[in-house]
């Protein structure tokens, strides 16, 4: 119970379960505290176990302890607050030690802080525990002044024969320092034996019926503190003819179930008046307990069914007859750290070799454990590409091996390790579907104008996006309009669209110029050196890229480590990819990085940790290495796969840039550097010959049929720049 409540009061205080919290003013480190001053607590939330009233200006070790030696036995967490917002009070010490039996310390945390002369107050935080507080008194600690102030007491108010005060009495105190002293600070006076010290300032009028007793003292400045004395006397009602007793009414709050029980704690809060003499004194009591004096609402804890009886009395001694709450305290649900558990079927017509013929039907199921919070959400990833909202089950039609990742969370926050099944789909006597691209970004997305219409499947089998072919070479923007006009006609009539969606799409299509002159050969520029486009990249591992004055990028310049900039915002399948490049490594040395093409999303991989390293392993590297030695791979080498030499490639001279062509057209790959083709690769999905270390990953199922694009970043000294990256679906 109670560490479910210490979670929720750490988030609404703001505290943190660290030794010490805030900024306790730094010593030297030769310097050790020249005192220890401890405080303690236990189950009590009314008062501290033990606290120091007076200390010295200096260098202080705070010791706050609350654990089972100090007599908590139920877990109770309790702070230790300065206050620093009082100008009353001392302001230059923050702190803030949260403690419980419970904790990576035991309940006992300390702080090293200084302490100038003057007051500090201190209370707990935590709700409920407000009468937890006192007053530590810092003195300069040198010793001239060592008398206490002297103080006084004289009671006043009208008396009757008895020497009783009729309807209240004022006590009025006084204070000296003997002479050659530092002077009166403060006087204090506390209310019956129990009451804290408050601090003195008019005199305390008393006007509840029935025997008092008012304690006080004097501090001077330096410290000194009298001898602590006290002053009774009794206070009765003027003589009335009130014979109605109190009104009285209580409420109970607090975090409730449904059937009405109160989770961890019930709050018993009893209010009462009187129109006539006025209310003297609430009480309550706990069950049959004894009547207790009521100053603050009751917090009941204890787990089980509770009835509060309370009453009230007024000045003229009338008491008000005795109701009672009733309720129920339940134990706090113990908090859900299970994920969910999840299964998958695949469904479908297969052939004899296991393949489902035409599509299969992939259907994802989660449950939460007994006592769970419930299942939230699923998701699922189609060969590695994003997780999306499951909401039905998934039909997958296109000829080809494929991986469906799939997990689920519950509404506490916990999810599921990724899982996934992987299956084969076959052609059937049904087409496949005839699909200008391949694009599977959630929202129709018109050249880089994002309508924020969803990506659906048509009637055609196709999504939007793959319908409205913004990547093909249009010889004008109003033939590219022509062409969406026609698409979001039988889209509106067939009902895939709605009319709002259909201005949406056809405004977006409007602002992406496509057709206009300055378009070059049907590209897409995903990279122009310009902030926004450097934007929509994300670095993963280690290293970094950082743009340039002139619109290229040059990496490893602040950062070491292998690692990659990529594209996320979409797939490409078949695909013609253009940039540029430059060998800008220092001195003598050369760059050396790589363009990856077609490999899964990065993040969350059911294989794979490093976001980086899924590229390497499950894609493929096109290779940027001129150095003479060192590594086989040169630049056009498709990395672990194809090898090419310096020969075939050919070498600019450092600081010149090249043009750079990956065209990837099912599983074949054709590199061109500076208009010429220096390699060709059939990706059979088998190596031609060992790869030379053995940290390659020398897989041999590299064959995606789409994928995501990437610039490598190898090192601090491997340093290359790139500018002008643009791609075109083929």
């Amino acid at each position: 119970m109670w560490a479910a409540l210490l979670a929720a009061l750490m988030v609404v205080l703001g505290l943190q379960a660290l030794p010490a919290t805030g900024q306790p003013q730094p010593q030297p480190e030769a310097a050790a505290a020249a005192q220890v001053l401890t405080w303690t607590a236990g189950d009590d939330i009314t008062k501290y176990g033990s606290a120091p009233t007076t200390a010295v200006a200096g260098a202080t070790t705070i010791v706050f302890e609350n654990s089972t030696a100090t007599g908590n036995t139920t877990g109770m967490p309790h702070t230790l607050t300065f206050d620093t917002s009082d100008p009353e009070y001392n302001n230059d010490v923050q702190l803030n030690i949260l403690a419980n039996p419970n904790d990576g310390q035991g309940g006992k945390h300390t702080a090293e802080v200084t302490l100038t002369p003057g007051r500090y107050r201190y209370y707990c935080t935590i709700p409920g525990h407000g009468q937890m507080q006192g007053i530590l008194v810092v003195t300069e600690g040198n010793g001239d002044d060592t008398t206490a102030p002297e103080a006084s007491a004289h009671v006043s108010g009208t008396q009757n024969a008895q020497g009783q005060y009729v309807g209240s009495a004022s006590v009025a105190l006084h204070a000296t320092d003997n002479e050659g002293g530092s002077g009166v600070d403060r006087v204090e006076y506390a209310v019956g034996d129990e009451g804290a010290w408050l601090p003195y300032t008019t005199p305390v009028v008393v006007d509840q019926v029935g025997d008092h007793k008012i304690r006080y003292r004097a501090l001077d400045k330096a410290g000194n503190v009298s001898a602590e004395k006290s002053v009774s006397f009794t206070v009765v009602a003027p003589q009335s003819d009130d014979t109605t007793a109190p009104e009285t009414s209580a409420t109970v709050s607090g975090e409730q179930n449904p059937d009405g029980t109160y989770v961890a704690m019930a709050t018993v809060t009893v209010s009462a008046s009187d129109t006539g003499t006025g209310v003297n004194t609430i009480e309550y009591a706990i069950g049959s307990g004894a009547w207790q004096p009521y100053t603050a609402p009751v917090m009941v804890h204890e787990v089980g069914s509770h009835t509060v009886r309370y009453r009230a009395t007024d000045k003229a001694g009338n008491v008000a007859a005795e109701k009672n709450v009733q309720f129920t305290v339940v134990a706090a649900p113990q908090p859900d750290k299970t994920a969910p558990v999840t299964g998958v079927t695949v469904e479908g017509a297969k052939n004899s070799s296991g393949a489902y013929i035409g599509n299969a039907k992939v259907t994802v199921t989660a449950t939460d454990e007994h006592h769970g919070s419930g299942v939230d959400r699923i998701e699922y990833s189609i060969d590695g590409g994003p997780y999306l909202a499951y909401t039905a089950p998934v039909v997958v039609d296109r000829a080809g091996t494929h991986t469906l990742g799939y997990r689920a969370t519950d509404k506490a926050g916990n999810t599921s390790a990724a899982r996934t099944v992987t299956f084969a789909v076959v052609s059937s006597e049904v087409p496949a579907p005839n699909c200008a691209e391949f694009d599977e970004r959630l929202t129709v997305i018109v050249g880089t104008v994002d309508s924020g219409v969803p990506n659906r499947l048509t009637n055609s089998r196709c999504r939007i996006n793959e319908l409205i072919e913004d990547e093909k070479e249009w010889t004008s923007h109003a033939l590219f309009l022509k062409h969406v006009t026609a698409v979001l006609d039988k889209l509106l009539k067939d009902g895939v669209v709605d009319q709002r969606e259909y201005n949406a799409i056809r405004k977006a299509a409007r602002q992406s110029g496509i057709g206009k002159p300055g378009q070059t050969e049907g590209y897409r520029t995903i990279l122009d050196g310009s902030a926004a486009s450097f934007a929509k990249w994300q670095q993963v591992g280690g290293g970094s890229f950082a743009p340039n004055g002139d619109g290229s990028i040059t990496s490893g310049t602040t950062r070491a480590g292998l690692g990659m900039l990529w594209f996320p915002e979409r797939k490409y399948g078949d695909f013609s990819l253009k940039l540029q490049w430059r060998d800008d490594a220092p001195g003598t040395g050369n760059a050396n990085s790589g363009v990856f093409v077609r490999f899964p999303w990065v993040h969350d991989h059911p294989e794979e940790s490093r976001p980086e390293w899924v590229a390497i392993k499950y894609g493929h590297e096109v290779q940027v290495f001129d150095r003479p030695d060192g590594d086989m791979y040169k630049t056009g080498s498709l990395y672990g796969f194809d090898r090419v030499g310096l020969a075939g490639a050919g070498v600019t001279q450092k600081g010149t840039w090249n043009d750079y062509e990956i065209r990837v057209v099912d599983q074949h790959y054709s590199v061109y550097r500076n208009g010429v083709l220096i390699n060709e690769f059939d990706n059979t999905g088998g190596q031609d010959f060992v790869p030379p270390r053995s940290d390659d990953p020398g897989t041999d199922g590299r064959r995606f049929a789409s994928g995501y694009v990437g610039l490598q970043v190898h090192g601090t000294t491997d340093v290359v720049s790139y500018r002008d990256v643009r791609i075109k679906g083929l």
